[in-house]
């Protein structure tokens, strides 16, 4: 066995120079110096343990690492001594006290001194010899000491360098969230990263879902399936969230908090972890951080804040991500809406032969020009082109060149930068650049201006742009679609529309016919807006009498598609009953009982009459496609008596029918 003779830094006694010798002098002189300059401990023991040695006349002198296990981290010499008193070492840190210990056994002494008080993990410098003694022991307590002050010192230097890199590190991590394809990949990016830069096994981010009282750790790693569901009051990771403040624990088996059914169900061991609360940027708790197992040691100050600010990065990067994943939804579900709303109703031959052009031309670039009258839906065959296409992702931006001034008119598409002209305060985009990567329709082209017609041909054959008051080239990549009323040939020969501008314009021509020679359709249009704006009106979809649906039927629709949309949107509105009744119409605009100013006053009133009647007859015919019984009914007749007026008024159709 043997004795022990301790002694701390207070009981050191008063020590003149002249009582230590000239080479201990030099050494502590030394290594209070060097203390103070250390980059690196290691090399600086690896230098001074050697003189360490010589000076107490120590056949082996080593520094002893507890982590928890006591284990060596740097020596010198030849130990003699096989196994140490590892107890001996622990009571030197719990007394922070230096203290020599005699072996009889072994014919020789161990003399123990603490680096750093309350260090972590306790750093101890040990020395084995027959000559050590215990009035040898207040110099050691300085030896120890000026060690001690040179391990602070690099721990200090070496944490702060570390925490450095660490930040840096989380700087260039940060820097790739925003690459990340959505939330979930990014979770699992930021728990991988973590646990590199922490230096552990396992990382989780649990997710607050306050509605269900939940915590998702999504990823939650080593977990099958890759997710896991927590209440979110128990556990630590629970705390953490109520509390808000951040939990270390070196051993998790002996926590009462921490719950041991995941490794069970795992077969992973837990030994330690850190958990800290997961901020937004208005500091409201959002879910957790916790990594687990560190491979060196337990988790420090130095940890937790690094995970904090890790933490700090993930949630801004979460709800950037969560923000574009809402946005992308947001879009493709417009998108869908549109597209769907985007219909082009009718079982008419054109209508049918549009649809099919619509569906060979969406997928290329094709410039389209659309021609019909106002209202024939030109528009919605334009935005039929792009969402049908690959650009459907992309913008589709609208022009009324007919409603944008001259003035005005290179500013609206092609933008301008500050200060161009009175009123450009401050630089803008122009329609070519908020459409870029989709599609650019240009309604009524026929009223551009000459100015505005030579600048578009320009930009349509450079596919560059350059802004008002701007000297850049940008690059514009857009599907034009022109549509217009008025006939183009007649504005080129009138010297009102450029030649070379049409035939650029003009690649596909897709022709829209009137409303009124497409008398099919009007039923079919009518039921999909009325049943569109009841829905907008909340209220059940209402419908049609059979008075109702023949005045429709016999209407002219001088407004085109537009005409009956909206007044099915009136209907939809202000009807009061459930069903559209023959009187809900009294207002519709009724084109035919105008006076017809094509009408000539030549003949006698018996022969106008008859030829009124026929050619009333021929459109209501037509209106219903050629079905006679169906227009009998438009005209308020029985079939039979429908072909006895037809036959008195000497209509070819009268007399085929009879026959």
């Amino acid at each position: 066995m043997g004795h022990t003779t301790w002694m701390t830094w207070d009981q050191l006694p008063w020590l003149s120079r002249a009582e230590l010798s000239g080479s201990l002098l030099r050494l502590c002189d030394r290594l209070f110096d060097l203390a103070l300059k250390a980059e690196h401990f290691g090399l600086f023991l690896r230098d001074e343990l050697p003189d360490i040695a010589n000076e107490f006349s120590a056949q082996w002198a080593g520094i002893m690492v507890r982590t928890p296990a006591w284990k060596v981290s740097a020596e010198f010499g030849r130990r003699s001594i096989t196994d140490l008193p590892y107890q001996f070492l622990s009571d030197t840190l719990d007394r922070e006290a230096a203290g020599l210990h005699v072996l009889e056994t072994a014919g020789c002494s161990l003399l123990t001194v603490p680096l750093v008080k309350s260090g972590t993990p306790g750093q101890v410098l040990v020395l084995v010899g027959k000559a050590l003694t215990a009035d040898i022991l207040p110099q050691a307590v300085v030896v120890g000491r000026a060690l001690g002050l040179g391990l602070k010192a690099t721990q200090e230097r070496d944490r702060s360098h570390l925490k450095v890199s660490r930040l840096r590190a989380i700087l260039r991590i940060a820097s790739n969230f925003a690459t990340a394809p959505n939330s979930r990949v990014l979770l699992e990016q930021i728990a991988h990263e973590a646990t590199r830069l922490l230096e552990t096994d396992r990382a989780s981010i649990f997710i607050w879902d306050k509605e269900q009282k939940e915590l998702v750790a999504c990823p939650a790693l080593g977990v099958e399936g890759g997710e896991l569901r927590l209440p979110d009051h128990a556990g630590i990771v629970g705390e953490v969230v109520q509390t808000g403040r951040a939990i270390r624990v070196d051993n998790a088996y002996e926590d009462n908090r921490f719950n041991k059914e995941v490794d069970v169900k795992t077969g992973y061991v837990t030994r330690n972890l850190l958990c800290v609360p997961l901020l937004d940027g208005k500091e409201h708790r959002i879910g957790a951080f916790e990594v687990i197992n560190r491979k060196d040691g337990d988790f420090n100050s130095d940890d937790e804040d690094i995970l904090k600010e890790l933490g700090i990065q993930a949630a801004i990067a979460l709800q950037n991500a969560q923000e574009r994943e809402q946005l992308s939804r947001r879009h493709k579900q417009l998108t869908e809406q549109v597209t769907q709303g985007v219909r082009i109703v009718g079982e008419s031959p054109a209508i049918r032969a549009i649809r099919d052009t619509i569906g060979r031309l969406a997928t290329n670039d094709l410039a389209v020009l659309i021609v019909g009258e106002s209202g024939t839906g030109k528009e919605v065959v334009a935005q039929s082109l792009h969402y049908q296409g690959t650009r459907r992702d992309n913008p589709f931006i609208a022009v009324n060149c007919a409603a944008m001034p001259d003035s005005l008119l290179e500013s609206e598409l092609f933008g301008h930068e500050r200060g161009a002209f009175t009123d450009a305060r401050e630089a803008r985009q122009g329609k070519f650049e908020l459409a870029n990567g989709g599609t650019l329709f240009l309604d009524e082209i026929g009223d551009m201006s000459p100015n505005g017609q030579a600048k578009l041909l320009r930009v349509l054959e450079q596919k560059i742009i350059t802004r008002v008051g701007g000297s850049q080239n940008i690059p514009v990549n857009v599907r034009v679609v022109a549509a217009t009323n008025a006939n183009l040939a007649e504005a080129i020969r009138a010297k009102k529309f450029r030649e070379d501008l049409f035939y650029r314009l003009n690649v596909v021509k897709l022709n829209l016919p009137p409303l009124r020679d497409r008398p099919e359709d009007i039923l079919l249009l009518a039921d999909h807006f009325l049943l569109t704006f009841c829905r907008q009106a909340n209220r059940r979809p209402l419908t049609m009498s059979a008075e109702a649906r023949q005045r429709l039927q016999s209407h002219n629709w001088p407004g085109n598609i537009r005409e009956l949309r909206n007044l099915m949107e009136r209907v939809a509105f202000l009807c009061s009953g459930d069903r559209m009744e023959v009187e809900d119409l009294a207002f519709m605009i009724n084109a035919d009982k105008e006076p017809d100013s094509s009408l000539s006053f030549n003949a006698p009133l018996s022969e106008a009459t008859d030829e009124y009647q026929r050619d009333y007859i021929r459109k209501a015919i037509e209106r219903v496609g050629e079905n006679m019984s169906e227009a009998a009914k438009v005209l308020g007749l029985h079939r039979s008596n429908l072909y006895r007026k037809m036959r008195q008024l000497g209509m070819d159709e009268g007399k085929d029918g009879d026959k």
